[in-house]
């Protein structure tokens, strides 16, 4: 096209955005198209109130906020059997949230694709994937591998499954899709930023985004057409989750829960987690940042906190829930916003302007899943071990770092062993998926009596 659509121009200009053409000319044909397509997306009246949003006080706590209740992973055979059946039905599917980037670990490489395994150095992905490998073994079905991406890591993500073979997954049982995108804007015009000429600054849209993303990609449907029931959901940065946990999905089945969460012990009042509550006999959950400092540090008489529930985005959904969610609901999840520092292109300086310290220069927009939580009508919360199923990478030193989390892989393995009868004389053993999934598959794949003696995969 040699120039934008007249229409177009009449928007941008009532709304203040006509600085995104400038240097139009210059655009080749490709980067015109594109910039068309995500202009004509923006709803521009929602994103300036959106963006008002941004400079208002954070919203109160409900009055009626209670700790929410809790029942322990201490799973009975029962439930564990009616997981593993659903699994054996092809009920079951497993949801990798994959979207980010390891930026804050100082690569910017998809996230899935970061060194974990603490003996192995395997990927993340790698290490969900084979759980998923293990768990078909053990159903004898395939059972369907989710991977929800973002523009930043799909191109990247699908090349690096495709060069490891999907990791022994069968190519049917891998389903990529993307996450929905949010431009950035100017906290103090509404003006959107650009990241280069002709090319709008685009965040992913949240983890929130899944839910629109299923729906919209075909996903969902797809879902429904094979038999699915049940979809387990968790994040790429947790190599200890225990994917499609058997016990979970069946005390979810068996309590006809819609939604149905894990949790784990805050390990102090201040911990950077989110937590779950119930307010008017809902389920949700409030970020750290928002919970009044009286009631973070409330406690039990037994000295736990009251509202310890920490949220490590471990759930499981129905699908009938996500189906009424994704008609009704997905588009009413409320964007939450950010004051970020980013640097951007200055169409009207023709050039780059760096971020400048931790000063914010753009408010960007997110949804959360845990919005969601609020519709289910039958909820369900779990608290499960922190040492088995929640070691985070996050960040590059300190808490929630790589050295952190093989350290936790590390302490479990080794549990496994000493249960197992197995001396490793303080080695670090890694234990493969393929060759246990937990504790008791391992007694019986490995002697009682067995002496290891240097760092060690069991694989």
């Amino acid at each position: 096209m040699t120039s934008p659509p007249p229409h177009l121009q009449d928007r941008l200009s009532k709304f203040g955005q006509e600085h995104v053409l400038r240097g139009w000319d210059a655009l080749d044909a490709d980067t015109r198209t594109r910039l068309v397509q995500h202009l004509s997306a923006i709803d521009f009246a929602e994103l300036d109130a959106l963006r008002h949003q941004a400079t208002k006080p954070p919203e109160s706590v409900p009055a009626d906020i209670r700790p929410v209740p809790i029942t322990p992973a201490a799973f009975t055979a029962e439930e564990t059997a009616r997981g593993a059946e659903a699994l054996r039905r092809g009920a079951v599917a497993a949801l990798l949230v994959a979207g980010g980037q390891g930026s804050r670990l100082g690569v910017l490489k998809p996230k899935g694709t970061f060194p974990a395994g603490a003996v192995s150095g395997a990927p993340l992905y790698q290490i969900h994937a084979e759980k998923v490998l293990a768990l078909s073994r053990r159903a004898g079905r395939p059972v369907p591998f989710l991977v929800m991406t973002s523009p930043a890591t799909d191109t990247d993500t699908r090349a690096f499954f495709a060069e490891h073979a999907n990791f022994g997954l069968r190519a049917e049982q891998v389903r990529f899709f993307q996450q929905g995108t949010m431009p950035a804007v100017c906290p103090h015009s509404g003006r959107l930023l650009l990241e280069a000429p002709g090319k709008l600054f685009l965040s992913p849209n949240g983890h929130g985004g899944t839910l629109t993303a299923l729906a919209d990609s075909g996903v969902l449907a797809d879902l429904v057409s094979h038999g699915v029931e049940h979809v387990f959901y968790f994040q790429v940065d947790n190599p200890l989750v225990k994917v499609c946990d058997p016990g979970f999905i069946g005390r979810h089945i068996g309590t006809g829960s819609e939604a149905s969460s894990k949790v784990v012990a805050k390990t102090e009042p201040g911990e950077k987690v989110g937590v779950l509550v119930a307010t008017n006999g809902r389920c949700g959950i409030i970020e750290y940042t928002l919970l009044p400092k009286h009631l973070a540090e409330q406690r039990e008489p037994t000295g736990e906190l009251s509202f310890r529930a920490g949220s490590p985005a471990i759930h499981v959904f129905s699908v009938p829930f996500l189906e009424r969610v994704t008609r009704t609901a997905a588009g009413s999840l409320p964007y939450r916003t950010a004051l970020k520092a980013v640097s951007h292109y200055d169409p009207h300086r023709g050039e780059t302007v760096a971020a400048v310290g931790k000063e914010p220069n753009a408010v960007k927009f997110e949804r959360f899943i845990f919005d969601a939580l609020p519709h289910a009508e039958r909820w369900l919360a779990v608290e499960t071990p922190r040492a088995e199923e929640f070691a985070p990478i996050k960040n590059a030193t300190g808490p929630d770092s790589p050295d952190t989390s093989r350290a936790a892989q590390v302490a479990l393995h080794a549990q496994w062993l000493k249960r197992a009868g197995v001396e490793t004389h303080g080695h670090p053993v890694e234990v493969s998926p393929l060759f246990a999934l937990d504790a008791d598959e391992l007694a019986a794949r490995i002697p009682a009596g067995t002496t290891i003696t240097e760092p060690t995969v069991l694989k």
